[in-house]
């Protein structure tokens, strides 16, 4: 079934005219009693037919992710992200190049991040990883890459109908890594979770393996924050889904640039605490930020292997491959 999006549109405001002079009316207030007639006749024909602003019932919607079994109609169209692995912070786009951004609204300031779509066109259907924003899309409106189009519909097109639909656990391509964000410290506090699978509702750390909970918040580039930081280390973090999977690792070192590997899955196989194991990334080039401060906004390019993601710099969209444009 298609959702549909309902647009109230305030009819207690109508253009007021302007009372004409009892002499004789003047040809600007004749030329300006025309125009609020047009502007009238405009609103009426539009409320006739029903029709209303795409952006304007954009704005209308709460900001949160595809999720569930709902199937969605949309429009898809297609662009490059040379490599990079877009908003979400991921090392590099996937290998088998299938990834999709998302429109703020469902983007959900990175709560759609790592979660999967199966988008279906004209040509069949192809399962994409979330790991970008696109800003100036709509909602419905999904931005494919070129390989991913391709799948559904003749890159020709450009611009083609879809209908879409949240994957639900989908098959996981390892266990849980983590990234603990350069310029950490005990004083400052940012993961990256990866191989989740379903999009996380919840990241939650604590000093060793005991101690209260401490909450960290999502940020919009995908990673979890904890401005006041955790402590010095090793940590256990918890990860929650929106399907309610839980899974606990412990041993997380305090490793900044670094991926660590676990030997937990967020479900399936595994689910218990586990010591992780280091990978050998290094450190990127760049300036540390000053402990207890925001992390910046740009962020250094990575190369590492798609299953273990890492942190990225959100991807530049050539013009020339974006047709944009307002979802209906």
């Amino acid at each position: 079934m298609t959702d549909v999006s309902v647009v109230d549109i305030d009819l207690d405001h109508a253009p007021q005219q302007r009372p004409a002079s009892a002499s004789r009316s003047t040809p600007w207030l004749v030329a300006a009693g025309v125009t609020v007639v047009a502007a009238a006749l405009g609103l009426t024909l539009t409320l006739r037919s029903g029709s209303a602003p795409a952006c304007a019932a954009g704005r209308t919607l709460a900001a949160a992710p595809p999720t569930g079994t709902t199937t969605h109609s949309g429009k898809a169209t297609f662009y490059d992200s040379n490599g990079a692995g877009g908003n979400c912070s991921n090392p590099a786009a996937p290998a088998n190049k299938l990834y999709v951004a998302l429109g703020p609204t469902e983007y959900a300031a990175g709560a759609a991040c790592g979660g999967f779509l199966d988008v279906t066109g004209a040509k069949g259907t192809v399962r994409v990883l979330i790991m970008d924003q696109c800003p100036e899309c709509a909602p419905g409106h999904l931005d494919l890459s070129r390989e991913a189009f391709a799948r559904i519909a003749e890159p020709v097109q450009g611009l083609v109908p879809v209908t879409y639909r949240a994957v639900v656990n989908p098959p996981l391509p390892g266990p849980l890594t983590f990234r603990i964000k350069e310029g950490a410290s005990q004083f400052w506090f940012a993961v990256r979770v990866g191989n989740h699978g379903n999009p996380l509702r919840s990241v939650e750390v604590r000093q060793g393996d005991s101690g209260p909970w401490r909450p960290a918040a999502r940020q919009d580039y995908n990673y979890w924050l904890i401005a006041s930081g955790a402590g010095a280390g090793p940590f256990t973090i918890r990860v929650s889904d929106v399907y309610g999977n839980r899974a606990t690792v412990s041993g997380i070192r305090m490793a900044p640039g670094q991926v660590q590997n676990s030997a937990v899955r967020m479900y399936g196989r595994g689910g218990v605490a586990a010591t992780p194991r280091p990978s050998g990334s290094a450190r990127p080039p760049g300036k540390r930020p000053i402990a207890g401060t925001p992390t910046p906004t740009s962020r250094p390019v990575e190369v590492a292997k798609a299953s273990t993601p890492a942190t990225s710099t959100p991807s530049t969209r050539p013009a020339e491959t974006n047709a944009r444009w307002c979802a209906g």
